[in-house]
């Protein structure tokens, strides 16, 4: 079976959001197109606490963006964004959601970021995804959401390592660094996964 994962399509992504990524909003109509040629979505959700040590604000003299040593791994400072039962943290409104039958929140630990929909980033914890789809009979995850040189690239890597047959539906991703996201394609490729574009499956 094959299942479509939407990454963190939430307000504080989009355009006016907190941690905006750039044209976020132009995935929507794309995503609601492939939903329905899926046996199974499942959604991943940007849940933070307000003291959330990957927020800027949480260590006074840094700059967002800057980097820091947090618990062993190498953290950028985000702007606050997807605070737990904030509006930022909402889905975007735009995201037909009736088709999802499940949400995996992440980097709800304050301690320690979480890209991936999979593992947090120092992969000490498991979200539980990757038994969920393997109980669904899952074989191939086609990833869409944002952003696509973080926690959609991110999830790609877990997904690969979970020996699923993986792929990033390029259209219907954005990044926040063109040149990050590059990069990460790369990556992607060498990793033995495969980018397509939505209307190989629509």
């Amino acid at each position: 079976m094959k299942a479509l994962l939407l990454i963190d399509i939430q307000n504080d992504f989009l355009p006016g959001g907190a941690l905006a990524v750039p044209a976020g909003d132009e995935i929507i109509p794309v995503v609601n197109q492939l939903q329905p040629h899926f046996d199974l979505v499942v959604a991943t959700q940007d849940w933070h606490p307000a003291v959330h040590k990957s927020f800027a604000s949480q260590h006074p003299g840094q700059a967002v963006f800057s980097s820091i040593d947090l618990n062993g791994l190498l953290q950028v400072l985000w702007p606050d964004h997807c605070v737990q039962g904030t509006p930022g943290a909402e889905f975007a409104t735009a995201l037909d959601q009736p088709k999802i039958e499940a949400i995996f929140r992440k980097g709800t630990d304050p301690e320690i970021d979480s890209y991936s929909g999979f593992y947090d980033n120092g992969h000490r914890k498991s979200t539980g995804l990757a038994d969920y789809l393997r109980g669904k009979q899952v074989r191939q995850v086609f990833v869409a959401g944002l952003a696509a040189d973080y926690c959609v690239f991110y999830s790609i890597k877990d997904a690969l390592q979970e020996n699923f047959k993986t792929f990033l539906i390029e259209d219907a991703t954005r990044a926040i660094s063109a040149e990050g996201f590059e990069k990460a394609k790369t990556e992607i490729h060498e990793r033995g996964g495969k980018i397509i574009q939505s209307g190989a499956l629509l």
